[in-house]
């Protein structure tokens, strides 16, 4: 005869990760998610799901999908944001498409010194990679002393946490010239080794905040901005969800203000305000007289 486990907890919580979670349920996380961040959850992505979400089970003490849904009807649960943290992708590195950053800086400077000061807008800062990569090149090209203001956002707490902190691990930047490393980057050391800083020249024009990019309001200190930076966002939405976010971008920013989408994103409808400078960069359409 077998004993109990030796490890009933342990044994609860594998038996928890293979807990089913139904078509109908997952299809009822999929529309509180739409409904609460905008994010169309593709129909195909059950499993992910699946696994993300047994994770908040298993905290909460729960044995069925179900039963976690349940939490989520209360729209003041705290429970809220460890969802939308869950199933939110931040794939992000330093001078990701990495040509958006020098076709930036070339943008600012076409028509006579660049604006002081510099204001932008990281919407989607995930880790925080691409606001201090936005500090780092505009800083390079303009000068320390150069006034520079960076909003950064995005609906995710717990990256937003990352990113304030501005440490990460070595490996992050062993793709960096060595010129950029000793450019923005402390070495740590002792019980710090194998961790990187940044310094705070490059920390201190960035403002992290949480944002919602669905609120009826943003509370967006610093607007209008010169660029917004949006990228790998957008696919997340659906259509009339990014003409909206594309039409309140426009109004966020000045007079010829550029605009920075993804590889994979593009704006096709010329209604929108924007003109194509190639590459994925827009710039906003002068108002006609």
């Amino acid at each position: 005869m077998k004993g109990p486990p030796r490890n009933p907890g342990l044994r609860a919580d594998l038996l928890l990760d293979r807990e089913p979670l139904t078509p109908a349920t997952f299809q009822a996380l999929r529309s509180l998610l739409h409904a609460h961040s905008g994010i169309a959850l593709s129909a195909h992505k059950l499993a992910m799901v699946q696994s993300r979400l047994a994770k908040r089970l298993r905290a909460l003490g729960l044995e069925t999908y179900e039963a976690y849904l349940e939490v989520l009807q209360d729209p003041a649960s705290d429970e809220w944001v460890h969802f939308i943290n869950a199933l939110t992708t931040n794939l992000t590195s330093f001078f990701r498409e990495s040509h958006h950053f020098s076709r930036l800086v070339d943008l600012l400077g076409a028509e006579g010194p660049p604006p002081r000061p510099l204001r932008l807008w990281s919407a989607g800062c995930s880790t925080g990679e691409e606001p201090y990569t936005l500090a780092m090149a505009l800083l390079r090209a303009f000068g320390p002393s150069h006034p520079l203001e960076i909003l950064a956002t995005d609906l995710d707490t717990s990256v937003l946490e990352t990113a304030a902190r501005g440490v990460y691990p070595m490996a992050r930047i062993e793709g960096l010239d060595e010129a950029w490393r000793r450019f923005a980057f402390l070495r740590g050391t002792g019980a710090h080794e194998g961790l990187v800083r940044l310094r705070p020249e490059i920390r201190r024009p960035i403002r992290f905040a949480r944002l919602n990019l669905l609120d009826q309001a943003w509370p967006l200190e610093g607007a209008p901005f010169h660029a917004i930076f949006c990228r790998n966002v957008m696919i997340y939405f659906d259509k009339p969800t990014q003409r909206q976010l594309l039409l309140r971008f426009q109004q966020a920013m000045v007079p010829r203000g550029l605009l920075f989408v993804g590889h994979s994103e593009s704006l096709l409808d010329s209604s929108l305000g924007f003109e194509s400078l190639g590459q994925t960069i827009y710039r906003k359409r002068e108002a006609r007289s």
